[in-house]
């Protein structure tokens, strides 16, 4: 088995807080998560032990479920989760980390670790699955930027009245 590791990182123009609620809430992958299609089960605010559950987009117009377990809520800095039902990806871990940046903005790195094992196959598939992966977090990124920032918009709307 090979182990792999992908890690992106951004500065979203929202603050920490925002950005958090959106990301902690569970039911909410399919608004910004690139490659969950719906949220098929979940228990709204991330609590350790508690599971969710994605349709998700794998390769062209694959797609599978997926159930998925928080391991680590540490607000508004870090959540850990465990996956299955990716295969052929085993182990997989999804790491989210934020740290304020400024006010208004916020950076966040988007990781997650797997196995793989696919003989022959197992070093061309791992470096496609980098590249896909690492796109996808991009994409997931920008759109979770804009879900925050139009949610805090709408919080010092509600805050001027």
């Amino acid at each position: 088995m090979t182990e792999y590791t992908i890690r992106e990182t951004h500065v979203l123009r929202a603050p920490i807080d925002t950005v958090w609620n959106v990301v902690d809430d569970t039911s909410r992958y399919a608004e910004w998560v690139d490659g969950v299609l719906a949220v098929t089960g979940d228990h709204g605010r991330a609590r350790v032990g508690a599971t969710y559950s994605e349709h998700n987009r794998t390769l062209g117009p694959l797609t599978t479920q997926s159930v998925w377990t928080v391991e680590e809520v540490t607000a508004p800095t870090r959540r850990r989760d465990s996956g299955s039902g990716f295969a052929p990806l085993q182990n997989m871990v999804n790491t989210f980390v934020f740290a304020p940046v400024g006010a208004d903005s916020t950076s966040m790195t988007y990781e997650v670790s797997f196995t793989l094992c696919l003989g022959p196959l197992t070093a061309p598939v791992g470096f496609i699955l980098r590249q896909a992966l690492a796109a996808e977090f991009r994409r997931s990124m920008r759109r979770l930027e804009t879900v925050a920032r139009a949610e805090a918009a709408m919080d010092r709307i509600a805050g001027a009245r």
